[in-house]
């Protein structure tokens, strides 16, 4: 990741946030897959919403962000409401996970194509993915606007065709563009084996 992005995102977490935990829908509504135990990573993690919502559901959980003060929120978080979440701050691109090395990853709202064969070695036989970020056909001005940050249609369920599709949900401008879930797409596959 460039220096310049890099310290745009840390810009964007030097201000404390008050504002409701934001838990990626595809957890909340698929939070019944989680296993009962295991090892959880909440990857690009921001200020760990994702990460606290896997510790609540008993998993063993770490939050890898490159932002030191996300990393810096997540440590203080932790402390102040008792629960449990390794935080590191780190290039993701220059440290991916290891081999074999979680039950489940979770992903939201950050998209790096070369990231994918990492996170796909890095969960176990038998884990899970839970994936959720913007697409290219989005009704509203949320999101990146830059086409590289963004998945092409069907992009994200093409990268784990050779995965157990558990969950996937992208909707675009089907319908009534008023309702449902818009702007991004998300995904929650299995690994095979185990």
């Amino acid at each position: 990741m460039s220096r310049s992005n890099k310290e745009k995102w840390e810009q964007r977490y030097k201000i404390p946030n008050d504002s409701k935990p934001h838990v990626a829908r595809v957890l909340i509504e698929n939070a019944h897959l989680l296993p009962i135990k295991g090892k959880a990573l909440d990857l690009a993690c921001g200020r760990g919403d994702n990460a606290f919502f896997l510790a609540q559901q008993g998993l063993t959980v770490a939050a890898w962000d490159i932002s030191e003060n996300a990393v810096n929120a997540i440590k203080v978080r932790s402390h102040l409401e008792g629960i449990e979440v390794a935080a590191r701050a780190l290039d993701i691109m220059q440290s991916p996970p290891s081999v074999n090395s979680m039950n489940v990853i979770v992903v939201s709202r950050f998209l790096e194509r070369d990231l994918f064969k990492y996170l796909k070695a890095a969960i176990r036989p038998g884990g899970l993915i839970f994936y959720q970020t913007f697409t290219a056909e989005k009704l509203d001005d949320i999101g990146p606007s830059n086409p590289d940050y963004l998945l092409k249609e069907n992009e994200l369920l093409g990268q784990f065709v050779d995965w157990m599709i558990h969950v996937y949900r992208e909707e675009a401008n089907l319908g009534k563009p008023d309702s449902g879930f818009r702007n991004e797409a998300y995904l929650v596959a299995r690994k095979p084996g185990a």
